[in-house]
């Protein structure tokens, strides 16, 4: 349909995550109130040791809790600094951040030294530089490690890979929050801040009933057109919020976190809602209505369309879904959808100013 937009980061970040992972200083903690306050946090973390966890390799035992932790998972270590933990090493996807940590995320870093950030080499995680940070955990819990790059990291520290039960990159954010509050011995706290932001999610459902039943959609123009599947967390932001994906979906992506639909395949766009993850809000729109196909979609003419700036921290919220980016996200992201399913052909989906 469309040609490779070069400039789209998002599309540099999906390539990347391919090439990534063959598809494709000490921890800082919450402010204590008091030296007693840090010993029971502490004995209590200790009682949840030794942990065991299962994964899409196998099984994973924590004999104690971890002080030097490494994320290879793109998005795990929003997870890490909610559970009040800072990592000593992060993996570079979106944003650029300092520390790879977003600003949905910043004040969890406290006094806390930044931690190194991994970048891409395009052949995996860097086993040399995980293992000069001298970790005692390895997360890869949002990721699609190979059996041999969790091989070879294994030597170096506990490693906990995706789950086995989604495909790769599909782990559910309450899935990734749990797990990794599980192998950080804060099963409890994990499980409370899952509800916390279901608890927004529903809130954000019944202030907007017009979602519910409505089809919705995920997608980015990457070589042609790239969509999102139901495994995917970018779609489950939409599901979570009473949207339906359309049928096909699935089907036509096979078993992956999204893929590029052909020509023939544009009735999966025809959604009543479609969120689009932009390098550019106004020339990425001027291009995709040039294209006759999507141009004739209801979706198109009757402006449900949701453009998202890839570029933005708003944009990199929407594709990081996470325990901490989606309350950040969802202030921004629902006023939009409200816009676009409102049954108005004259009210603009306008981009938030902040």
């Amino acid at each position: 349909m469309l040609g490779s937009p070069r400039g789209s980061r998002l599309a540099a970040a999906l390539t990347s995550v391919l090439l990534l992972f063959g598809t494709a200083t000490a921890c800082g903690s919450d402010d204590d109130s008091s030296d007693t306050a840090g010993s029971t946090a502490s004995a209590s973390a200790d009682s949840a040791f030794p942990v065991t966890l299962t994964h899409k390799y196998g099984s994973t035992t924590i004999e104690s809790e971890p002080k030097r932790i490494v994320t290879v998972g793109l998005t795990d270590q929003d997870a890490v600094l909610a559970l009040g933990k800072v990592p000593v090493g992060t993996t570079e996807w979106l944003g650029g951040y300092k520390g790879a940590i977003g600003p949905w995320a910043a004040d969890k870093l406290g006094s806390a030294a930044v931690p190194t950030v991994l970048k891409d080499t395009g052949t995996g995680p860097s086993a040399e530089k995980i293992a000069a940070l001298k970790p005692d955990l390895i997360l890869a819990v949002y990721s699609g490690l190979t059996k041999a790059q969790y091989d070879t990291l294994s030597k170096f520290a506990p490693v906990v890979a995706q789950p086995k039960e989604y495909n790769d990159f599909g782990v559910p954010w309450q899935d990734q929050t749990e797990i990794i509050g599980k192998a950080l011995g804060q099963e409890a706290k994990a499980k409370e801040l899952v509800t916390g932001v279901e608890t927004d999610f529903k809130t954000a459902a019944s202030e907007h009933p017009e979602f519910a039943g409505k089809t919705g959609l995920m997608a980015t123009p990457y070589e042609g057109i790239f969509v999102f599947g139901s495994q995917d967390p970018r779609s489950r932001v939409l599901t979570n919020l009473g949207f339906k994906l359309p049928t096909d979906l699935d089907k036509v992506i096979g078993d992956e976190f999204g893929a590029n639909i052909s020509k023939e395949r544009t009735d999966l766009l025809n959604t009543d809602a479609i969120v689009w993850i932009v390098a550019d809000t106004t020339k990425d729109k001027a291009t995709l209505r040039k294209d006759a196909l999507y141009a004739d979609l209801k979706v198109a003419k009757e402006d449900r369309e949701v453009f998202v700036k890839e570029s933005s921290d708003y944009g990199n919220s929407v594709s990081f879904v996470s325990v901490l980016s989606l309350p950040y996200m969802l202030e921004r992201l629902v006023p939009q959808l409200s816009a676009a399913v409102d049954g108005k052909t004259d009210t603009k989906v306008t981009e938030p100013t902040s």
